[in-house]
């Protein structure tokens, strides 16, 4: 890191344990400066995620649906119908109809996750309302592809970064704990409903683009966050999964398993080093939380993420995260 930058990183970390009347070794104040650095590090790449994800989402409606009559699932497209039928303002729609979902995510995913989606969605609102988008093309086909595509990507984008453009996957994650659906099920159904009034409001045959418009979106959203299903399970390798096991079950009220490992480099005859591998299964929400948070323990874990479609029983966030 630049010199300038580390002197002035460590001067704040000083100032915080000052007013915190914290009295701290060379050893501590080396600690807290690092993980001052992944904080930083994390907050900049989350913001320049939502920023783009902003922007992305932006043009997918502006540039594509909005002016053409089209509408997509979720949120976006009860906001998209009832600013056909009203003629009120997409911004504010967008921002009114994604609260109820975000004071959900308040308490089922936690204060930081709520806060970033606030912004975000607000940032999707103003850059509706003040940025001039060209409108690109006419052609039906293009805009259910490409308007679903860059929606898609604003929103996947949006997620890496820790928030949501779109509320409907906070109350499918709700709803999946309270009844035997899937978080995939609820949401099929939810865009169900949505096309329906669709097709009896506008036409059947927007409702059809719609649904293609959805398809686009959907997979372009999985495209960008690599393929991440409703669940993905990590295992990690680190010298400190103690403390990576103590912060999942604290900070993130996840259960965990603990297997019993050996590192497999080694020369011939030489005992290898044994070493506890911790494994959890989260929500792709909250992916973006844990990597920064195992950043503060050991930047140098080795982190393996795998696809799942669905779980049940053991602790899958059945309780809010702490702050």
């Amino acid at each position: 890191m630049n010199p300038f930058f580390q002197k002035i990183i460590i001067k704040t970390v000083k100032h915080r344990l000052k007013k915190k009347n914290k009295q701290t070794d060379d050893r501590q104040l080396s600690s807290d400066v690092e993980i001052f650095k992944v904080n930083i590090t994390h907050i900049f790449s989350d913001t320049v995620f939502i920023l783009i994800g902003i922007v992305s989402a932006g043009f997918g409606l502006k540039g594509f649906l909005l002016p053409n009559s089209f509408i997509d699932g979720g949120v976006t497209g009860i906001s998209l119908l009832t600013t056909e039928i009203t003629g009120i303002s997409l911004s504010i729609l967008i921002v009114v109809i994604n609260l109820p979902f975000l004071i959900l995510g308040f308490s089922q995913i936690g204060k930081q996750f709520a806060l970033k989606s606030i912004i975000a969605i607000i940032g999707l609102a103003l850059v509706i309302h003040f940025l001039p988008y060209p409108i690109i093309t006419t052609d039906k086909l293009l805009i259910a592809v490409f308007g679903g595509f860059f929606l898609g990507a604003g929103i996947g984008l949006a997620i890496r970064g820790g928030a949501v453009l779109d509320g409907t996957e906070v109350l499918a994650i709700y709803l999946s704990k309270k009844t035997g659906l899937t978080i995939g099920d609820i949401i099929l159904i939810f865009n169900i409903i949505i096309f329906s009034f669709g097709a009896y409001i506008l036409s059947v045959e927007i409702a059809l683009y719609a649904i293609l418009t959805y398809l686009g979106a959907s997979k372009t959203v999985d495209f960008i966050i690599e393929g991440i299903e409703e669940y993905t399970g990590i295992t990690i390798i680190s010298d400190n999964s103690k403390k990576i096991r103590l912060m999942i079950t604290e900070k993130l009220g996840s259960g965990v398993t603990i297997y019993k490992g050996k590192g497999g480099y080694g020369k011939r005859g030489e005992k290898l080093k044994e070493i506890d591998i911790v494994y959890t299964v989260i929500t792709r929400l909250e992916i973006a939380r844990l990597r920064t948070e195992i950043d503060k323990i050991d930047c140098d874990a080795f982190i393996i993420m795998n696809s799942i479609k669905d779980t049940k029983g053991g602790i899958i966030k059945k309780r809010p995260l702490e702050k």
